[in-house]
């Protein structure tokens, strides 16, 4: 937004408080995209409505990126409801936001999983949390690269940056 852009904020699932503070950073209403809720043939018609006349639309995901409705009786990769079941549907890439702390050379294994885990989801890129010093970001780096996901970001560790969280979330 700041760049002049119009930003169509979109979050996967029920919340409403994430669709607020997406709503406030792009000066426009945050929107729900939960197939749980209201089927998964809206999906794609309710992102067409609220990216009407946008330049680009985010998706915020919701808990890890293969996770949604739980149903033993499905046995698909992706739940029901989940980021990567909305994505596959919009044919959006995903963007990973990897906790980097710990990891290093097994980075690549972790970004191969998510990248073949379901075949219908497109992982765009990896933006890398948490990251301790150069030398850490320049393993982690080399870790995407050998596994062909691009590095699109990078967040050092930093005690300023942490948020408090509680029992269902973040503290407001």
């Amino acid at each position: 937004r700041d760049a002049g852009h119009r930003v169509a904020p979109f979050k996967v699932g029920p919340d409403y408080i994430d669709p607020s503070y997406h709503g406030l950073a792009a000066g426009r209403p945050g929107r729900n995209l939960d197939p749980v809720l209201v089927g998964q043939q809206r999906i794609g018609p309710l992102f067409a409505h609220g990216s009407t006349g946008c330049d680009i639309a985010v998706v915020e995901g919701v808990m890890g990126l293969f996770d949604g409705k739980i149903d033993t009786a499905n046995s698909a990769a992706s739940a029901e409801g989940s980021t990567a079941a909305v994505a596959a549907t919009l044919g959006a890439p995903v963007v990973l936001v990897i906790d980097a702390r710990g990891h290093s050379q097994s980075l690549a294994a972790v970004l191969h999983g998510f990248a073949t885990f379901d075949s219908h989801v497109r992982i765009g890129g990896v933006i890398l949390n948490r990251v301790g010093s150069e030398r850490h970001e320049h393993v982690l780096r080399d870790a995407a690269a050998r596994v062909g996901i691009p590095v699109l970001g990078v967040v050092p560790r930093m005690a300023e940056l942490e948020v408090p969280s509680r029992h269902l979330g973040l503290v407001p």
